[in-house]
Formats: C-alpha cells, sequence, structure tokens
C-alpha cells in the first residue's frame, strides 16, 4: 500500500478503532438473528377449555407436563390466534416447534412446565403412573433452561414424557427413582419425539 505522506493522519481511524466497530456491528447482527434483543413474552395459564394445537385433546382433563410457544410471525399460529400455540404434551410442544422451524419460523419464546418450582404429585391411573399437570403461568419456564427426563416410568397426556427440571438435582432425584434419560432442549429432535409413540 503506498503512503501518502501529505495525509493528516489525526483524521484517519485506527486500525484498533474500525476493529473495534467491525466487532461491535457483528455482534449486534447476531444478537438480532438469536431474538436476544427482545425478552421473549411472558407465559400465560392455560385455562380449562383450551384443547391441544397438535392432538386436540382439552389440556385441563390430562395429567403430565404441558406447553406453549409465542411466534412472532402469525402465519406459525394457528388461525386467528394473536397469543401463543398451546400443548397438552412435550411432545406436541416439540412437534410443533420442530415442524414450525422447518418451515422457517422459530418461536419468540417456548414453554414448558417446571417441576422445580411446583409441588407435583404422582398418582395411579389405570395400572400407569402419571405426573400432575400444572397449568398456572408461573409453573413455565422457557424450554432452553430446562433439563428432561425422558421416557421413564411416569407418564403424562400422551405416554411416556419430557418431564422438565430447572434443577440439576431435581433431575438426579427423579432419575434415580423413576429411571428415563437426560435430554437438553437441543437434543430434542423428530427421531426422539417419534421414539416415544405419541
Amino acid at each position: 500500500m503506498c503512503r501518502d505522506e501529505h495525509v493528516d493522519r489525526s483524521t484517519v481511524p485506527s486500525r484498533r478503532t474500525v476493529l473495534a466497530g467491525v466487532g461491535l456491528a457483528t455482534l449486534g447482527t447476531l444478537a438480532g438473528c438469536l431474538g436476544t434483543d427482545e425478552a421473549a413474552p411472558d407465559p400465560i395459564a392455560l385455562e380449562e377449555g383450551l384443547f391441544c394445537d397438535v392432538c386436540d385433546m382439552e389440556i385441563a382433563m390430562h395429567p403430565g407436563p404441558v406447553g406453549q410457544a409465542y411466534y412472532a410471525d402469525e402465519e406459525a399460529l394457528p388461525p386467528g390466534r394473536d397469543g401463543p400455540a398451546w400443548f397438552c404434551s412435550g411432545q406436541c410442544l416439540y412437534t410443533y416447534v420442530l415442524e414450525q422451524s422447518n418451515a422457517g419460523y422459530d418461536p419468540a419464546g417456548a414453554y414448558a412446565t417446571d417441576y422445580s418450582t411446583v409441588d407435583w404429585e404422582l398418582r395411579t391411573d389405570d395400572g400407569t403412573t402419571v405426573i400432575s399437570a400444572h397449568l398456572q403461568a408461573d409453573a413455565f419456564e422457557l424450554v432452553e433452561s430446562l433439563e428432561y427426563v425422558v421416557a421413564s416410568d411416569v407418564e403424562g397426556a400422551m405416554g411416556k414424557s419430557l418431564i422438565g427440571f430447572t434443577d440439576a438435582d431435581d433431575v438426579d432425584a427423579f432419575v434415580a427413582d423413576h429411571g428415563g434419560e437426560r435430554y437438553q432442549h437441543g437434543d430434542v429432535s423428530r427421531q426422539l419425539i417419534d421414539s416415544l409413540d405419541m
């Protein structure tokens, strides 16, 4: 590169200044793509009379984990819905979220029951051990914050369940008592959901 000795160097930005500016611009772009510049909408309580947007079962009538997912693009929501899509189980939640992702829509926030924050109970229905459902807004946590116990001897609305906890000690205790395998949100795939025989 040729140097022009008549250039006033005090008006030319340094290499460090240019690189810092590029770095900040890159971080801003990534934050926009990842959606980190806006908080996810708050979860809502799933009232009686709501039907799952995947299987059409009445959510309040069944045991186990439930979920909801918000989308900024209304094309990713059920027709006429301005709030979240809602689900009777983790299987239905992930079925919907994965299908929308394949169509190019990522959720603005997806939530599932956090069994670390509720007083859950087990009961026996027709010889099957099921876990209680919790429909209040404060029972939900963003799916990225949960660790799931999958395919334990405890079931939910759709049989084998994804039972989520934010506390790793709760996961340890649940697996010790009821078996199952541990999964992070990023490990939940279509193949895993299909393996649960929804």
